[in-house]
Formats: C-alpha cells, sequence, structure tokens
C-alpha cells in the first residue's frame, strides 16, 4: 500500500441543514411513546454536528479506493463543495516533508487495524500550507464486507503554528545561551524566522548614517541567492521614511506597493518579490534591520508579523545581554590591576589634596604676609643703608639705634617665617604640652591679617585654662582654617569670636549610653576652642554634611572641601571631637574639644626665647682652664665665619666644615672637639645627623647641638634625639646660642 489515507464522507443532499433537521411531524396522542429516530436522521444530525464543530466527514474504500467526503472535508483541501475529492488527490496535497511518515502510519493502521492518528501539513491547490488534524479507524474486511477507514479531518493551522512558534522562540533563547557571538546569534534569528514562515531569504543588517545597510551573513531557501553585502536604501524603494519613524515595513506585492513600485527592477535582481522589513532603535536612532525576502507576491499574516517582531526583541536583547556580558568579563580580567592602581591614584589625589589645603590657605595669607614681610625687610635694608651713610661721614652715636631697629625688624620677620613654614610643612608633629590661652594669642595678629580690616576679631579667654597635649602645628592649621572659613562666610564684615573654656563630661548615669550633649566623648575634661561667626549660617542639610571629605558649598576653584574634614580628623584622632551649630541667618559655631593634660601645668620646660640670660662665657684664652674644642659645620659660609668669629670672641677654639666629608676628616685626624656643632642640610650627601652619628660612634659622649631651618626637623625627630643631643632653629640670636652650647658643654 503507497497511498495515504483517503478523506471519505457523504456528500449526498442530506448534507444540508434542512437534511440535518426534517420538518417537525403531527403532535401525537398523550399517550402515544416517542417515535425513534431512523439511521437517515442519525446520520444527517451527525453531518451537522460534524460541520459545526468544523470536522470533516471521510470514508475511504481501501480495496477500491473509492473516496467519499463531506463539503467541510473538501473545503479543507481547497475545494468547492460541488467539486469530487479523490484519493489521488489527497495523496497528491500532502506535504513532501510529511508524505513519509504519513504513509507508514496509514500501512499500520490497516496492517494491524489499529487506530490511525496524524497531524500533518498539505499544500493546496491555492497554495496554501496547512495543517490537518486526522482521526480514523478501520472496519471491515471479513464476512464478505469489504475492509475500509472512516474518521474525522480538522484544520489545526491555527493552534499548531501557535504552538510550534512558542516552541521555536524557546529554542531561539536556548540557542543564544550557547551562543558567544552577535553575528551567530542574529544569524540564529535569521534562519527561525525564514524556516518558519516558509520564506525564500531572511537577515539582520547594521544601518549607518548614509542610510546603507551592511548585511553580514543572511539565510536563504528555495532558490534565492544571499544578499550579504552594502546596499543602500533608498535603491530600493520609499519605504526608509517608514524605517527612521521606527515603524515595520511590510510589502505584499512590491509590483503594486506605492513605495516600491517604481523600484521593481532594483528589488528583482536580488529576487524579492515580497519583504518585510522591521527597524531597530537606539536612542532614537535607526541602527539596524531585520529583514525577511520572498521571490514572489506573499501575503503577511498578523500572527506572522508579531512573531517576527517578538523574535527581533529577543535578539536585540540577547545581542545586547551578550556585549555587555563580554565586557564585564573584560573587566574582571583587568580588575584586580585596575583597583590597585585606582587604589594608588585615590591615595595621591587624597596626598595632594591634602597638602592643597594647606597651601591653599597659605595662598589665601599670602598678600598680608608679602605686605608685612616686604615692611619688615625695607626696615632692615633702611638702616643698613643708614649704617653705612654714618659710618662714612664718622657719625658712630646713632649706630646702636639702627643696630636696633634692624635686629628687631629681623626678629619680626623670622617669627612670621616660622608661623608660615609651621602652617605648610608636610611631615606630623610631635604632640606637646599647649597652652590654647597662648597659642591663640600668638595667631591674633596673623588671623586680623587675613580675615581683613571689615572684620572685628575678638578672643575671649578662660583665665588658668588647662593644658592639653597635641599637635601645635596642627591646632594652628584648624584654627585658621576656620577663620579663613568665617571670613568667607561674612564677605560684608562682621564680627568673629574666638573662645577657650573647660568643659566636663560626667559618667553616664544607670541606664544611660551616654550623657547627653556628650557628642561621643568619653567621661572626663576637656578644653575647647570655639570660632563663632556673624556669617549667613548654613543650612541643617549642609550641617550634616560639612565635615564630610571633598563636601564643599565654594565654587569650584574656590576650595577642596577637606578643611573641615581635616579640622574634624585632627580632633578626633587626639582623642576629641569637632561640631558645628548653625542656622541660615544666625551664624556659625564651630568648637574643638581636646582632652585635658592632666600632667601639665607648667611641666614642660619652655624654649628659648630672645633676650634670655646667657649661661656664662666659655673661658678665654690665658685663664687656668684650656679653651673648649668645637666643630662648627655649616655650608652658608656667610652663616659659618659669623658664629666662628663670634664663639673664638666668646674663648672657644673653633674648627670649621663646610661639609659632611670635610667634617669626617676633621673627626678623624685631629684632637676631638668637646662639643659638635652641626647645621642638619648639608650638601655632599650627608646630613648633619648622619655627622653626629658619625662622631658618636668615634667619641660615645660628644655633646652636639643642631642649627637647622624649621622644615628640616623631620630629619632630626624631637624624638629621635639622643641624649646629649639637642636643637637650635634658625635663625637665632648669638646669646641664645652661646647660652645653648655651655649648657651642653656643662652636661
Amino acid at each position: 500500500m503507497t497511498q495515504p489515507p483517503a478523506l471519505p464522507s457523504r456528500t449526498g443532499p442530506d448534507d444540508g441543514a434542512a437534511a440535518a433537521f426534517p420538518a417537525r411531524p403531527p403532535a401525537a396522542p398523550p399517550d402515544a411513546q416517542p417515535r425513534p429516530r431512523t439511521l437517515e436522521e442519525l446520520e444527517a444530525h451527525l453531518r451537522f454536528a460534524a460541520a459545526a464543530g468544523g470536522l470533516g466527514l471521510w470514508e475511504l474504500d481501501v480495496e477500491t479506493m473509492e473516496l467519499t467526503s463531506s463539503e467541510v472535508c473538501r473545503e479543507q483541501f481547497g475545494l468547492r463543495a460541488e467539486q469530487p475529492l479523490s484519493a489521488r488527490a489527497v495523496a497528491a496535497a500532502v506535504h513532501p516533508d510529511d508524505m513519509p511518515r504519513v504513509r507508514a502510519a496509514f500501512e499500520q493502521s490497516i496492517a494491524q487495524r489499529q487506530e490511525y492518528a496524524m497531524d500533518h501539513r498539505i499544500r493546496r491547490l491555492d497554495g496554501q500550507v496547512r495543517w490537518l488534524k486526522v482521526r480514523a479507524r478501520v472496519h471491515g474486511g471479513t464476512a464478505g464486507h469489504s475492509l475500509r477507514i472512516a474518521g474525522t479531518v480538522q484544520d489545526v493551522t491555527d493552534q499548531t503554528l501557535a504552538e510550534r512558534r512558542m516552541q521555536a522562540l524557546l529554542q531561539l533563547d536556548d540557542s543564544f545561551r550557547a551562543l558567544d557571538e552577535p553575528a551567530d546569534m542574529a544569524y540564529a534569528a535569521a534562519r527561525l524566522l525564514g524556516e518558519m514562515l516558509a520564506v525564500g531569504r531572511a537577515g539582520y543588517g547594521d544601518i549607518d548614517g548614509t542610510n546603507t545597510v551592511t548585511i553580514y551573513r543572511d539565510w536563504t531557501d528555495l532558490g534565492m541567492s544571499t544578499a550579504a553585502g552594502r546596499h543602500h536604501l533608498p535603491h530600493y524603494g520609499h519605504f526608509y521614511q517608514d524605517l527612521l519613524r521606527g515603524d515595520i515595513v511590510v510589502v505584499n506585492d512590491i509590483s503594486t506597493d506605492p513605495r516600491t513600485s517604481g523600484h521593481t527592477s532594483a528589488l528583482r535582481a536580488v529576487q524579492a518579490g515580497a519583504l518585510v522589513n522591521l527597524p531597530l532603535i537606539e536612542d532614537g536612532r535607526l541602527v539596524a534591520m531585520l529583514f525577511l525576502n520572498h521571490p514572489g507576491p506573499r501575503s503577511w499574516s498578523a500572527d506572522e508579523l508579531a512573531l517576527i517582531r517578538s523574535v527581533a526583541h529577543r535578539t536585540r536583547m540577547a545581542v545586547q545581554r551578550r556585549t555587555a556580558e563580554r565586557q564585564l568579563r573584560g573587566l574582571a580580567d583587568t580588575l584586580e590591576s585596575k583597583v590597585e592602581q585606582r587604589t594608588r591614584e585615590l591615595m595621591a589625589a587624597e596626598e595632594a589634596l591634602r597638602q592643597a589645603q594647606k597651601m591653599e590657605a597659605v595662598g589665601q595669607l599670602t598678600g598680608g604676609i608679602a605686605h608685612d614681610f616686604n615692611n619688615l625687610l625695607g626696615g632692615i635694608m633702611a638702616s643698613l643703608d643708614l649704617m653705612r651713610l654714618r659710618m662714612s661721614q664718622g657719625r658712630h652715636g646713632d649706630l646702636g639705634r639702627c643696630i636696633e631697629t634692624a635686629h628687631r625688624s629681623a626678629k619680626r620677620a623670622a617669627a612670621l617665617t616660622h608661623r608660615l613654614l609651621a602652617f605648610s610643612r608636610r611631615q606630623t608633629l610631635a604632640p606637646s604640652v599647649v597652652d590654647l590661652n597662648l597659642l591663640v594669642a600668638g595667631l591674633l595678629d596673623l588671623v586680623e591679617r587675613t580675615v581683613g580690616p571689615s572684620i572685628a576679631v575678638r578672643f575671649e579667654s578662660t583665665a588658668g585654662l588647662w593644658k592639653v597635649r597635641a599637635d601645635a602645628g596642627q591646632i594652628e592649621n584648624s584654627l585658621l582654617n576656620l577663620c579663613i572659613n568665617a571670613r568667607d562666610a561674612m564677605p560684608g564684615g562682621g564680627t568673629l569670636r574666638i573662645s577657650t573654656a573647660h568643659r566636663v563630661v560626667p559618667p553616664p548615669g544607670p541606664g544611660e549610653p551616654e550623657p547627653a550633649g556628650a557628642a561621643g566623648l568619653p567621661p572626663g575634661d576637656y578644653v575647647t576652642l570655639t570660632v563663632a561667626d556673624t556669617g549667613a549660617g548654613m543650612a541643617p542639610e549642609v550641617v550634616e554634611r560639612a565635615f564630610e571629605p571633598f563636601f564643599t558649598t565654594k565654587p569650584i576653584g574656590q576650595g577642596t572641601g577637606l578643611g573641615l574634614s581635616m579640622v574634624y580628623g585632627f580632633a578626633q584622632q587626639s582623642g576629641g571631637s569637632a561640631r558645628i551649630v548653625s542656622a541660615p541667618g544666625q551664624g556659625t559655631k564651630i568648637t574643638l574639644c581636646l582632652p585635658r593634660h592632666a600632667a601639665a601645668d607648667g611641666a614642660e620646660p619652655e624654649e628659648d626665647v630672645a633676650g634670655a640670660q646667657a649661661s656664662p662665657p666659655a673661658p678665654a684664652p690665658g685663664t687656668d682652664r684650656p679653651a673648649p674644642v668645637l666643630l662648627l659645620v655649616e655650608d652658608e659660609p656667610a652663616m659659618r665665619c659669623t658664629v666662628a668669629e663670634f664663639l673664638r670672641d666668646r674663648g672657644w677654639r673653633v674648627l670649621e666644615a663646610e661639609d659632611g666629608a670635610s667634617a669626617l676628616e676633621a673627626l678623624q685626624g685631629g684632637p676631638a672637639p668637646d662639643l659638635l656643632l652641626t647645621d642638619v642640610g648639608l650638601p655632599g650627601g650627608m646630613n648633619g645627623r648622619q655627622v653626629a652619628d658619625a662622631g658618636r660612634a668615634l667619641h660615645p659622649r660628644l655633646p652636639v647641638l643642631f642649627i637647622t631651618g624649621y622644615a628640616e626637623q623631620a630629619v632630626i625627630g624631637e624624638r629621635d634625639l639622643d641624649p646629649g643631643m639637642g636643637v637650635l632653629t634658625k635663625p637665632f640670636d648669638l646669646e641664645v646660642l652661646a647660652a645653648r652650647l655651655a649648657a651642653a658643654l656643662g652636661a
């Protein structure tokens, strides 16, 4: 048996509704029994019900291959009701791809007398491909009855295509997971659409700003050739504007559609008789297009267009996801090195910003400092010129007054220099016992020059103020930062109040986690330093963030946002805290709270100051005691000669060296000196501390006094000094130098 099953059914005049429902018979007497329906009536009713449900009825005589069928059955094969349907026509209509399984199922059903059930495609006479659900049973074949098979047929095209499309979309998603290249993913989508919709060509192309689509790869069938390459879209019709608007372009027949009828030659050259172009828009710009071409005219159903849109959307999302994943993998490969590099950059930037904060404050002070410094230098130079003039005139009586004026101006200039160096140097200072009243009083002149004449500065000190142990330079830095902020908050002038006070934080009571208003401070005694202004004040949200690093309300270029952060960090590291009280229109008050140093109150020795009583000078030559020997190491000739001459006048024997190498020669080749006086910063690769260490190696008890600029203190470090070592900061009075030398020699 090589023929597929026929689709038989009866085609008599009782196929219609009238035959199915005959005229109503006269009413029977009440006691009469209902008349049983005839076989013809039952068959007519069955045929009507089958037609109403879209079921075609059929029967095939297997021996004669005579097929009978209902009207519905014939309509499902694309025939009119009066046209006959033969078994041969049924076999010819079965889709070639489905014929092998249809034949095998039919033969098995006849041979084993079992139910026949098959879903398959047919190609109707009008060219449409439809899906049919066929169900039948075999009967007869014994006792003189011919072998027959009868059943139903139903058009299930819509349901089958919907299920197949859903299954195809799921399979497409699965295939996307296994693909890595966007081009492969686009091809998989094009192939799915081509096979599902039975078109001749499907593909995906990128569109550039010249209205040109570039197709790298496409799927083809039905004898169509590839369209890979570059195509200028306006050459193929007037549908490009639709694509730019994001509208899908659907053309059933290129010769009748007004958008393509004038470009049929170009379209037929690429074998496109019908087409669908779906635009892909990103950020308002046409970037790509999904296309389908068919070699001849073709109608595109709403379901097919919905499938095209769904595939295009899924493909675009999958490509974007895969692109993002590849970018993330690339970032992950270098993440560690980038994190390390970025960390180094951030640390360098933070250090640079911290230094910039200090230097920014110095820059804001420059105007006033330069004015005062030039005045001081002017006084020194004028005094020296006047001394030269009086000496040339032989008038020596006024020299003392000129010398005193120049000396006083030089000391004031030295004080300014020390202040600036203490403010701008980068090294961390060692904590020391500090009297905040004295510290603030020493800074008042600098503060007044900084804030300008339009702001009144008031200092309200507390008598008998407790001392604190903290970094004095950092306290000065914090105070100047707060004063500069207060100045900026009062551009029209106002009052700046600086005050000191005591504060006691009591221990918490029973059940209290922290005393009210303690601001996180542990119980104990504290000293407060408060800076208050009468400026515009801060909004609550600004107060909340004011201590955050890099937060600033100043315009770009006028602040780093690190000033208050550095103040807060310094207070925290010192065991204290900082807080802000401010409101719009009510000014701002910032308070630093530092722990009291209970063991202080004058316990620390005071530094040498100008005018201090000098110790007795060294013995002069000719006395009973021999003159002490001093090795002076100083690279500045003027400084070295002046100090050496002064000390010789005071009875010292002075050996001079200009660098570390010559100092070592003196230490190794001559008599052992009684004292080493050395600058810290020396040329030749050997600093003063290294000279001192070498001298101590040769003469273990050798006293050493370092003379140094303030910024060079990091080289020796106050805490690293060994017994018998001391430091004197430049510039200094020669009498103070003599006193320190005598004290060192006496020790």
